[in-house]
């Protein structure tokens, strides 16, 4: 018997399966397997040992010698099969989350924390970065995203849509004038988001066309919070989803302008790898952040 014999785990299962129940109809009905499926897979076994494991007659099914002392072996691998099967199934456990950093930072910390009082026994490895992850590669169970979705290999789930904002300081406003049409953005300031194309990120529509902008700007940044500040320090405008220029809007320290030629709303989606379904502590983790993003005031109400 080599150890390759323990590799087949199907097989040791149905087997250890049949010696508990002591019947291989009641060990199919416990594994919702055809009795069939059950019986040929303990035949394969028994074909790679070489010799019976069971004996069958039309009353009971006996344990032979050999599979006695296999029956140990494939107990112990199947519980530690069954035993990291529910690890990887439960609702505790470890999430490892990317997402990015400044909607992190302004609109994470509370929908986490009310998912962790419920979870306590529950961890969230959060990696801020908003450049896209390999979510295979980094071993991410779930990514945030704000992007149109690229890959076909990945599950996506929209939790909120946000709007998007042109938007300056007043003081900037007052001293460059207010831009009334898109065109009037040639003789502004347009500060650039360096992760984006500049035509994917000043995009400008009229009439549901879009128009072909050739903005300019003397900062260019990879960082959100960084963008939306030098726009409230005054050093031109910014082209922003809702849910970062929310606060300044309110307080006074930004101003939207341009409102009818915005971009459409953009989602906001959680994104994970694979085709099966999620586990429960990452449905409900997602589910989470669902009604958390719906109820913030930069949201997108849907019908």
């Amino acid at each position: 018997m080599t150890d390759s014999l323990f590799d087949d785990l199907p097989s040791l299962l149905c087997f250890a399966r049949v010696v508990e129940t002591g019947s291989f109809t009641r060990a199919a009905e416990r594994l919702g397997l055809a009795k069939s499926v059950v019986s040929k897979r303990v035949a394969l076994l028994e074909e790679r040992v070489g010799e019976p494991l069971l004996l069958r007659t039309t009353r009971q099914v006996t344990v032979t010698s050999a599979g006695s002392r296999i029956y140990p072996h494939a107990r112990s691998m199947t519980e530690h099969a069954v035993r990291a099967t529910e690890g990887a199934t439960s609702t505790q456990g470890t999430l490892r989350v990317s997402a990015p950093v400044t909607l992190s930072q302004m609109w994470l910390a509370e929908p986490l924390r009310d998912f962790l009082a419920r979870r306590p026994e529950t961890r969230v490895e959060l990696l801020l970065n908003d450049r896209l992850v390999d979510l295979v590669e980094e071993r991410v169970d779930l990514a945030l995203r704000i992007t149109k979705l690229k890959d076909s290999n990945l599950l996506a789930r929209r939790l909120a849509s946000t709007a998007i904002d042109i938007c300056g300081s007043p003081t900037y406003l007052a001293e460059h004038g207010r831009p009334e049409r898109p065109e009037d953005l040639a003789r502004h300031n347009c500060l650039r988001y360096a992760l984006l194309r500049a035509d994917h990120e000043w995009r400008l529509y009229r009439a549901g066309r879009r128009l072909d902008l050739g903005v300019q700007g003397n900062l260019e940044t990879t960082n959100g919070t960084m963008l939306r500040e030098a726009a409230i320090a005054g050093l031109g405008l910014a082209i922003l989803p809702r849910f970062m220029t929310v606060p300044a809007v309110s307080s006074g320290q930004l101003e939207r302008v341009l409102e009818d030629f915005a971009p459409p709303p953009i989602g906001i989606y959680a994104v994970r790898a694979g085709r099966r379904s999620p586990s429960p502590l990452l449905a409900e983790l997602t589910e989470a952040l669902a009604q958390a993003f719906r109820r913030q005031p930069w949201a997108v109400k849907t019908r």
